[in-house]
């Protein structure tokens, strides 16, 4: 199994038990995890982004294989073309995890549109983090918004060799949007935000089976949720094989 949407690091509002490899590692081993795509939870609030990264790939290290890093790029910042640069260049990775909401842009504006055919030209996945945190459990004086994902359709016309995942997406991103998207034949989605009964079965009304990866934002989220999620929807072997490993490592 690949979990595409993993974390490490510290989250300054709350304890998240799951948080250090030390941690994290027996929970993806007793899940039966091969591989996480692991981001840094101090790429969110931090500016010095190059240790961020470099500090991430040498946790990642020290697991061995099973974490996968992908890196922090915050458009926003001076010369983060050369933080994308470090990313592939010194650190060998193969995505990168964009956080709009926090560093201050949006999908429609001209530093992301830049940051994605940068990346594009890398041939690296970009991840799009819609929703971290569930806004019941944000603190008062950090009230973040979902990202509005609704100018990416329109964007990727002109990077036709984009390779999207939106992460945290369900509960922000529905209906005709996620028609636009699945349209668009470059974008894939997580289930870590998949909410509701028999959701797999809902969302593969609209999108396509390749489409679906699977993930569980932790240490934000327990891990069994996501397990679980794999559980209740009438699936098919193959349809899981491609949820669980396939589709990901198709994708990367």
């Amino acid at each position: 199994m690949i979990d595409t949407n993993v974390y490490i690091g510290t989250w300054p509002f709350r304890h998240l038990p799951e948080s250090s490899i030390d941690a994290l590692l027996p929970t993806l081993s007793h899940y039966g995890i091969n591989q996480a795509w692991t981001g840094s939870l101090e790429g969110l609030f931090h500016k010095d982004i190059a240790g961020v990264n470099s500090r991430l790939v040498e946790s990642c290290t020290q697991a061995g294989e099973v974490l996968l890093p992908i890196g922090s790029v915050n458009p926003m910042l001076p010369r983060w073309e050369e933080d994308l640069r470090r990313c592939v260049e010194d650190h060998g990775m193969k995505g990168i995890r964009l956080h709009p909401q926090y560093h201050g842009y949006t999908l429609a504006g001209p530093e992301f549109k830049a940051l994605l055919k940068a990346a594009t030209a890398h041939a690296l996945l970009v991840q799009i983090v819609v929703t971290m945190e569930d806004e019941r459990m944000m603190h008062p004086l950090m009230r973040v918004e979902h990202v509005d994902v609704s100018p990416l359709p329109s964007v990727l016309i002109d990077i036709p060799k984009a390779k999207v995942q939106l992460l945290n997406a369900f509960r922000a991103v529905r209906g005709k949007l996620i028609d636009e998207l699945v349209t668009t034949k470059k974008v894939s989605f997580d289930i870590a935000w998949l909410e509701g009964a028999e959701g797999i079965a809902r969302i593969r009304k609209q999108i396509p089976i390749e489409r679906i990866l699977f993930g569980t934002s932790s240490p934000l989220f327990y891990y069994v949720s996501s397990i679980l999620k794999l559980k209740e929807s009438p699936l098919t072997d193959e349809e899981l094989a491609a949820i669980e490993a396939g589709n990901a490592q198709k994708l990367l």
